[in-house]
């Protein structure tokens, strides 16, 4: 979280050196009106917590012992970007609450106020994702071997 304070701090001190700044939504997510596409808070609510279920999921399968090594940076990037590709429209993209919080709070609009579906959306996601690869781990694969202690 501090990070995510940090980075979007420098990032704020150096946007606002140009001409004609404007914070505007900088980046924060949002939905309604703080929507991009304008979309509901149900529409944006569904849509964060499916796409972060998938990125987990695409990442403990990328990281799976049973996974062929050294492909997990190529998974995971591309599934961010797909994700990215989807969401911006939609939420602007958070599935990661930092993210969300970094930026919240030095936008022009009310992104904090809306601060709280881009925390429980992350995390309801990431408990099915969870769920989902729990279920679906092969035989020979146990929640044991995935931390290494087999």
């Amino acid at each position: 979280m501090i990070g995510a304070f940090v980075a979007s701090g420098l990032l704020f001190v150096i946007a606002s050196g140009a001409p004609d700044w404007s914070a505007g939504c900088f980046a924060s997510n949002g939905f309604g009106e703080l929507s991009l596409g304008g979309y509901s808070m149900t529409a944006v609510l569904v849509a964060e917590i499916v796409l972060t279920a998938l990125f987990l999921i695409i990442i403990l399968g990328s990281t799976s012992p049973q996974a062929p090594a050294g492909f997990a940076p190529i998974a995971i990037g591309l599934g961010l970007t797909l994700i990215h590709l989807i969401s911006i429209p939609v939420s602007n993209t958070s599935v990661n609450p930092a993210r969300s919080t970094g930026v919240a709070f030095y936008a022009e609009t009310g992104a904090v106020g809306q601060l709280w579906l881009f925390w429980v959306a992350p995390l309801v996601g990431a408990v099915i994702g969870a769920l989902i690869w729990k279920m679906a781990l092969s035989p020979d694969e146990s929640i044991e071997s995935i931390g290494g202690k087999e």
